[in-house]
């Protein structure tokens, strides 16, 4: 059964280690994609989901033009990034691991996400609707996403694991 992702109730969102001492967090503000749910079989979900990369916001425009620079995502010649599930492991009843292959810049890697379903309700709409977490951790650098200084004090500005944060809420089709 075909679900649409409900933009205005979703975010797709990441942190970072700055300086070693901080995290940055931002998200993405354009994103769409599809999910194909079996309530019956959930181990046969298939997702997929594009996002605009240049609709990246740490809330500081210096450093989203940066994220969008060649340095970084090159959101001029790589528009988007593309999630596309390859296998649901079912741990529980509500958990899963969501195995895909995330591509960045051409760069396409698999990657393991922890989701956790949130249950289904009815909208005053007449709408099912759906909620869903996802969280993983990944390596930028397995993207190409390498652009680093180093410290006068020791270590990097910008750590290499990017802690992934997704809330969905998606509506039956």
């Amino acid at each position: 059964m075909a679900w649409q992702i409900d933009q205005s109730h979703s975010l797709i969102q990441f942190s970072v280690k700055h300086m070693m001492i901080a995290k940055v967090r931002g998200f993405f503000e354009e994103f769409n994609g599809s999910i194909n749910l079996d309530q019956n079989n959930p181990s046969e979900t298939e997702v997929e989901v594009s996002i605009k990369t240049a609709s990246i916001n740490t809330r500081q425009s210096q450093r989203d033009e940066h994220l969008r620079s060649p340095d970084f995502f090159d959101s001029e010649n790589y528009p988007e990034m593309h999630f596309i599930s390859t296998k649901v492991e079912l741990l529980s009843e509500n958990t899963a691991k969501l195995y895909g292959n995330l591509t960045i810049k051409d760069i396409t890697k698999e990657v393991v996400l922890d989701v956790k379903f949130n249950g289904l309700s009815k909208s005053p709409f007449g709408t099912t609707n759906a909620g869903f977490e996802a969280n993983g951790i990944i390596n930028r650098k397995d993207w190409d996403l390498n652009w680093n200084q180093t410290l006068e004090t020791g270590g990097f500005l910008v750590g290499d694991q990017i802690e992934i944060n997704i809330e969905l809420e998606l509506i039956k089709q």
